[in-house]
């Protein structure tokens, strides 16, 4: 056969394996590092190279994100890009791509044919992140100063995505009845009962005191979405303070109130710490933002998450890939339920006690004999809010 009647072929597609293998091996960087680590997510590997890292999504489709397709992986890498460097601009440095070269070798440096993207990052000291200073108890006034201020400054900026108020309470209604049905399926094997009794109350939260969450419907931002302690890196000499990893696959989980951002937050760092570190935190977001929201409404936004944290535990139990740790993630799962039901209980308990002081403040101004629809008007009475003590998880593993 003539050369010129050969059929030219393409190397065939690098298979995954191959991929992860190149990237493992420091021999394929410049300059070579002694080591690289590899992180592995739901959703991504994250390898450590000196003082940078390197995101590969995984090729999966879930509900709410698809990343089978290259196009879809570098779609999705563009958008976590754009978003995370709202909170860390230092941190999100650009896209690298990994390519083929024309005898089929990959490079990260030349080739004809991209065949993966990655998300390119400066590592960050992991010492400084706010779950590791939280657990040595190193979380200074000034940090939380700090902390609080950007992220005021963060959810001042975002931009607003407001529901109408009828719309809002729909929504949480629809989520509350979601988690309880997820949490409620045979083969997780949780407390039924509890779960049960969670459900009620964040129902009846819902439908007797939606007067607090109305007002709320107006506030919602293009937030974090998943603001916890090990996303919060505290300045260091080499960085400054940054929030990293938000939830950049699904536009709606991120359309929050931030007041249910925070009350995430401190949620958290009550687990990790004690009541008083999640104390701190909200005293110092109110001083920093003009946001008041009452503690009922703290109290119910942290028993939400606690319960959306239950959820995501209780999933790893179908997992293989976490079958030896089946016992901490089933008790990290009730961890978080028993936080849920203590936390929505106690949302309750206070919203009435507010509601009660109000009307007798009303009674009290009200002059003898004026109409009943005076007394009605009379102005809420705020309270400033604390920190629950929901009980630290009984293991915490790598999620």
């Amino acid at each position: 056969m003539s050369r010129s009647n050969r059929t030219l072929t393409s190397p065939a597609a690098p298979s995954l394996p191959a991929k992860l293998a190149y990237l493992a091996d420091p021999r394929h960087y410049t300059p070579r590092p002694r080591s690289i680590g590899c992180i592995e997510t739901h959703y991504a590997w994250v390898f450590l190279v000196g003082s940078y890292a390197l995101k590969l999504k995984k090729p999966m489709r879930q509900t709410s994100m698809d990343y089978r397709t290259l196009a879809d992986r570098e779609r999705a890498c563009r958008t976590e890009l754009q978003l995370n460097r709202r909170l860390a601009p230092s941190v999100y440095l650009g896209l690298a791509a990994l390519k083929q070269t024309r005898t089929g070798r990959l490079s990260l440096r030349s080739g004809t044919r991209v065949v993966d993207w990655l998300v390119r990052m400066r590592r960050l000291a992991p010492g400084r992140s706010l779950e590791r200073t939280l657990v040595r108890r190193g979380v200074t006034e000034r940090d939380w100063t700090r902390l609080t201020a950007t992220l005021a400054g963060f959810f001042a900026g975002a931009e607003r995505r407001p529901m109408g108020e009828a719309a809002y309470l729909a929504r949480l209604r629809r989520q509350t009845d979601s988690t309880a049905r997820a949490l409620c399926a045979a083969d997780l094997g949780l407390d039924a009962r509890r779960v049960a009794a969670l459900a009620k109350v964040q129902r009846q939260f819902l439908t007797t005191h939606g007067a607090l969450l109305r007002g709320r419907a107006a506030q919602l931002r293009d937030g974090h979405g998943d603001l916890r302690p090990e996303h919060v890196f505290l300045d260091s000499r080499a960085s400054r303070l940054c929030v990293i990893d938000c939830l950049e696959f699904d536009a709606d989980l991120r359309r929050l109130d931030p007041a249910e951002e925070i009350a995430f937050l401190a949620l958290e760092c009550a687990r990790l710490a004690d009541a008083r570190s999640a104390s701190r935190l909200i005293a110092h977001y109110r001083r920093s933002s003009a946001d008041r929201a009452p503690a009922a409404l703290i109290d119910f936004y942290m028993s939400r998450r606690a319960a959306v944290r239950a959820q995501i535990s209780a999933w790893h139990l179908r997992d293989a890939a976490f079958a030896l740790e089946q016992p901490a993630w089933r008790a990290r799962a009730e961890s978080y339920l028993a936080d849920a039901l203590r936390l929505g209980r106690r949302a309750l308990s206070r919203a009435g006690r507010t509601a009660t002081g109000a009307r007798g403040a009303a009674r009290r101004v009200t002059p003898r004999g004026a109409p009943a629809t005076a007394r009605a008007a009379a102005p809420p009475q705020r309270r400033s809010p604390s920190a629950a003590r929901p009980g630290r998880a009984a293991a915490r593993p790598t999620a």
